[in-house]
């Protein structure tokens, strides 16, 4: 597990299972000519996207930042189709750190599809009851209205199976929610109408979680947006305000999709400056 220091904020990457989607639906309008450049595809055209969940653990506490996608949530043709070679191990990587699910304080969900939220539940004598029992789950308000109610296109990654079980955990924010002094949530749009990002500061070092925004390191370009995105316009305003004010600040960004990185750091050249490599 990768492990990186953002002033006395600690981040811990754990294993959330992988996918295997669409390069074409990842990067939308982007020829695969440019994309495939920055960003390696199978002969199914299909790129690597791990669902690790990030561990903060800061000021006492022990924070996930997504759920990833489970197991056995997922029919073997969901498998198939998404690509899923390899299912989530949360409990075996907090155990490493000598934690288990019970000890986690606060789950920080940017959005409620599928590839994030799948680990929230888990299944027990033949019912799915919450992974992480004694969390609060923090999602924006317009997200958890969705994620209840979705419409005829999002009905394909809202699932009532992860919500039914859970709900009783969750509490929700309208446009900005300062979790801990230094960790806040942030409601954005774009890649889902209740999408949110997460900012971290700590002895003057910073970190901004773009989530879907920023899925991988190839999508640094604000126009690189995925097909997936529900409001793709305001993917782009968000992720080109957000990249901005990081690559101003020089600032960590992290990933939780990415096969290849944990977190960069850019300058404003978009030139790298520091790097945590995911270790294969």
């Amino acid at each position: 597990m990768e492990t990186l220091n953002v002033g006395k904020a600690t981040l811990t990457w754990l294993n959330g299972g992988v996918t295997h989607l669409d390069g074409g639906a990842m990067f939308g309008v982007v020829p695969k000519a440019l994309w495939s450049r920055k960003y390696p595809h199978n002969d199914k055209n299909q790129i690597e996207l791990r669902s690790d969940p990030i561990l903060v653990q800061m000021k006492g506490k022990n924070i996930l930042i997504e759920a990833g996608i489970g197991n056995d949530r997922m029919s073997e043709k969901q498998k198939r189709n998404y690509g899923v070679l390899e299912e989530a191990a949360i409990e075996d990587s907090l155990a490493t750190l000598g934690l288990t699910t019970q000890d986690i304080h606060i789950v920080l969900m940017t959005h409620m599809h599928f590839d994030h939220v799948c680990g929230l539940t888990k299944w027990s004598e033949g019912k799915l009851v919450p992974t992480f029992e004694n969390a609060v789950i923090y999602v924006s308000e317009t997200e958890w209205n969705e994620m209840r109610e979705p419409n005829i296109r999002s009905r394909n990654t809202y699932w009532k199976e992860n919500w039914e079980s859970i709900q009783h955990q969750v509490q929700t924010f309208e446009k900005e929610l300062h979790v801990l002094e230094g960790l806040k949530m942030i409601h954005t749009g774009g890649h889902s109408d209740g999408h949110a990002i997460i900012t971290l500061e700590s002895d003057g070092e910073q970190l901004f979680h773009l989530a879907d925004l920023l899925p991988t390191h190839a999508h640094q370009n604000a126009l690189w947006v995925m097909a997936y995105d529900d409001y793709p316009m305001q993917s782009i305003y968000s992720k080109e305000y957000w990249m901005n004010q990081g690559l101003t600040k020089q600032v960590w960004f992290s990933f939780y999709h990415d096969a290849f990185y944990r977190a960069i750091k850019w300058n404003k050249e978009l030139e790298v400056i520091d790097q945590l490599e995911r270790k294969k």
